[in-house]
């Protein structure tokens, strides 16, 4: 049915989707309102529509005028909607972000995190939606869902049930077959409980959004769609960095609790201290790495561990680095270099230069999982009732040579960061109360003396 878009003689479309094809024109008090309609929200199953009113003026004609504009409008939305929707393909996102994710070089680690995300939360949201209809309306109201809970659920009250189909919501799992005490021998319970919202962080999402651009960008550079509309989609804003170091009293305390319990164990806290290593860095170290008389530690690869994968890759940052050692730390990678020999020579093992430095296997061919690094760290850090975590050491590293006057370059460079400094700054630098006084001390110095006060 044809239907006539001008306001003065609009007829009303009864065919809605000659209607929703090609727009229309209504009055809204003083103002024509323009509407075309765009698609069906995928987040919400909303209906989507370009509006823009066009005011009437006053006087004889004002009426035509603005039906006439209202008109140019109605032709200049539909334009706008038909470019959007141009595409040589309609591949879904999920085909989109598969496609890129096959050529993308990422880092094992990455790989493994992207892949994660796009499994549990991209493809179950977004996935069957064409790349030619996402908008970045779907985008920035998908991004807000997750924020408020990472089912994306609609606020209402529900259960949320352990497993799919019928099913018992309590169910006792009896350790003993005969009659007992289920308290007493503690069995184990499994219920069904009440759905509590839990947001994703914001880090998380923008981890989203970067899956999500890199792929509608690959489809662009493809050709599949003229533009990426992830580019104007309002991603959360960068997580403001908060390091929280030990102070030096805690780090004596986990640093003796650490000697108290295993001199391994105490020499590892130690080099972490010193060196600001990274776990994987550290779990990483051999023997070969270590140069006693020349006081260096060389850092140029990380083990890694995740979902089955066990490999040795570069660094985080890609950098080889070098950071000098004191006479302490030598002296005690001395006594533990002369231990690991004579156990290993009750092995009858010889070759020794390409064991690792710590391990938790006999022959030290095998070593540590860096997340039972941080666990076990936490665990002794816990029992002397301090907050803190393995990573804060290099907070700690950081924060105090930065206190003792050592350049931010000389530190980043131990640190392993690149561009001169600024994410040691922004990310690993505690605020240090001691140099905020000595500038306010400074400044105040160099200022002229105020007059004498006048009685």
């Amino acid at each position: 049915m044809a239907v006539t878009m001008t306001y003065a003689g609009l007829v009303a479309a009864t065919d809605g989707k000659a209607l929703r094809g090609r727009g229309h024109v209504r009055r809204r008090g003083n103002s024509l309102q323009v509407a075309v309609y765009t698609g069906m929200d995928p987040v919400t199953g909303k209906q989507h529509y370009l509006i823009e009113s066009v005011p009437i003026g006053s006087g004889k004609d004002a009426e035509r005028v603005a039906e006439r504009k209202a008109e140019r409008v109605r032709t200049r939305l539909l334009a706008q909607r038909d470019a959007a929707q141009v595409a040589k393909t309609s591949a879904t996102l999920e085909r989109a972000i598969e496609a890129w994710f096959e050529v993308a070089e990422l880092e094992v680690s990455t790989r493994l995190g992207y892949r994660s995300y796009i499994d549990r939360y991209i493809v179950p949201a977004l996935g069957s939606v064409p790349i030619k209809r996402l908008q970045v309306q779907a985008l920035d109201q998908y991004y807000a869902a997750l924020r408020r809970c990472r089912t994306r659920c609609n606020g209402r009250p529900r259960m949320e049930h352990r497993v799919a189909g019928p099913h018992q919501c309590r169910e006792v799992i009896h350790r003993r077959k005969r009659e007992h005490d289920c308290a007493a021998v503690k069995c184990r319970v499994l219920e069904c409980t009440m759905h509590r919202c839990q947001p994703l962080g914001a880090s998380t999402v923008r981890q989203i959004h970067s899956i999500i651009s890199a792929a509608l960008s690959n489809a662009v550079r493809w050709e599949w769609i003229p533009a990426n509309p992830a580019k104007d989609a309002r991603k959360p804003a960068q997580p403001t960095p908060n390091p929280k170091p030990p102070s030096s009293e805690d780090a004596a305390r986990l640093v003796a609790e650490a000697f108290a319990r295993d001199v391994e164990w105490g020499t590892l806290v130690w080099l972490v201290m010193v060196t600001g290593m990274r776990r994987g860095e550290l779990a990483a170290l051999r023997w070969s790495d270590v140069d006693l008389d020349g006081a260096l530690v060389r850092i140029d690869k990380a083990y890694f561990a995740r979902q089955g994968q066990q490999i040795e890759k570069d660094t985080k940052t890609h950098q080889a680095r070098t950071p000098a050692i004191d006479p302490l730390t030598i002296n005690l990678l001395q006594a533990h270099r002369s231990h690991c020999q004579q156990y290993l020579a009750k092995l009858g093992i010889t070759a020794f230069g390409n064991t690792y430095v710590f391990s938790p296997a006999p022959a030290r061919r095998r070593p540590y999982h860096p997340d039972s690094l941080s666990r076990r760290y936490s665990r002794m850090a816990e029992r002397l009732n301090i907050r803190t975590s393995l990573k804060s050491l290099r907070h700690y590293n950081a924060t105090e040579l930065l206190r003792d006057g050592v350049d931010l370059r000389t530190v980043a460079g131990r640190l392993g960061h690149g561009g001169g400094g600024t994410t040691t700054l922004r990310v690993y630098v505690a605020f240090i109360p001691e140099s905020d006084r000595r500038a306010a001390t400074s400044i105040a110095n160099r200022m002229p003396q105020p007059p004498k006060a006048q009685t």
